[in-house]
């Protein structure tokens, strides 16, 4: 049984992120979607909040668990005995933030395999930042994220 971890801040999950999990999860026998909390670094959504969001949108996914953590990724890792790390890279620029930060992992827990998965050339531009920016301003945000994101939001950001 092979057990892979897709951590990140998820704020909010998007499509992109979404059909990382659906691919990984035909390659995993487990998936676990790890929300990463940094208390540092100022979040849109709580943590609970993303951790539901997901679980929504990954129900159909019988391999797919959903968790938060606060600590380091590789404590997670032990934890569960995973042995895969998982990374989406988007443009050449990501993979050489995303390599440098494998190998650290990889210094951290050297039994860890890091894969890099290409993102869906359709969601190419899709971030979780730009999302956010383009929503504050009411704009399109619908096609780049699942319809229980795009309600959250519109709730977030207009309160209906």
């Amino acid at each position: 049984m092979i057990k892979a971890i897709f951590p990140g801040s998820f704020d909010p999950p998007t499509n992109g992120h979404l059909n990382l999990i659906e691919r990984a999860a035909k390659l995993y026998d487990e998936l676990h979607v790890v929300v990463a909390v940094n208390s540092e670094k100022g979040s849109y959504f709580l943590p609970d909040h993303r951790v539901s969001l997901l679980e929504e949108i990954t129900a159909g996914l019988g391999n797919v668990k959903v968790a938060s953590w606060d600590r380091l990724i590789v404590d997670y890792v032990r934890q569960e005995g995973i042995e895969v790390l998982l990374r989406g890279v988007r443009t050449v620029s990501d993979f050489g933030y995303e390599f440098e930060l494998a190998m650290i992992y990889k210094q951290l827990e050297p039994r860890l395999e890091v894969v890099f998965m290409p993102t869906d050339p359709r969601f190419l531009v899709v971030r979780s930042s730009v999302v956010k920016e383009i929503a504050q301003y009411d704009g399109a945000v619908k096609a780049m994220v699942p319809e229980v994101v795009f309600k959250a939001l519109m709730e977030k950001m207009h309160g209906a």
